[in-house]
């Protein structure tokens, strides 16, 4: 196969469509995440309901762990970054990144709506877990981050109820435009 660009002689074509794959869905996490969102006032800390869950569930389905992890970890963590949030960065990288790892890895061995939803609930225990041991760490206080996580389900069930009324379409277009 000739080329005729030097972008594609360095990557080639699958390497450039993965990484354009990629970064789009690092940009509508972000997206999702930064302008889909509202802020509890139940949190003692200030949590926040946002639908960055949304894009991140559906590219780590639709295109594996690497892309899901690269979602959540840079889409939300760009998020903290830029916004009042920013100490919550560095745990956002690792916790959310691990959620579209993990989602994303469950999606590639396991076909299947059931399948799905299972791998959403194991991110539903990621982000529980993870950010309850983020605030313990933020905010030294052991009691505190239960509150944080009536939001944190209301956050990942609303977005696995979204994810599973658009994903079998989405699966459909995937694969008419990047047969297997």
């Amino acid at each position: 196969m000739k080329t005729n660009s030097v972008t594609e002689k360095t990557f080639g074509r699958e390497q450039i469509i993965r990484i354009v794959i990629a970064a789009i869905a690092i940009a509508l996490t972000y997206v999702f995440t930064a302008f889909v969102n509202i802020t509890l006032p139940i949190a003692i800390n200030g949590g926040l309901i946002h639908l960055g869950n949304v894009p991140l569930f559906l590219f780590a389905i639709l295109f594996g762990k690497k892309v899901g992890a690269l979602a959540g970890g840079i889409g939300m963590g760009l998020f903290d970054l830029l916004s009042p949030w920013a100490i919550w960065a560095p745990f956002t990288l690792v916790i959310v990144g691990l959620m579209g790892f993990v989602v994303g890895l469950i999606s590639e061995k396991k076909k299947g709506f059931g399948w799905s939803v299972f791998a959403m609930l194991m991110a539903l225990i990621i982000k529980i877990v993870g950010y309850y041991f983020a605030e313990v760490i933020i905010y030294g206080n052991w009691v505190a981050p239960f509150t944080s996580i009536p939001g944190n389900i209301i956050q990942v069930f609303v977005a696995a109820v979204i994810v599973m009324i658009v994903i079998e379409p989405l699966k459909k277009a995937k694969n008419s435009l990047m047969p297997q």
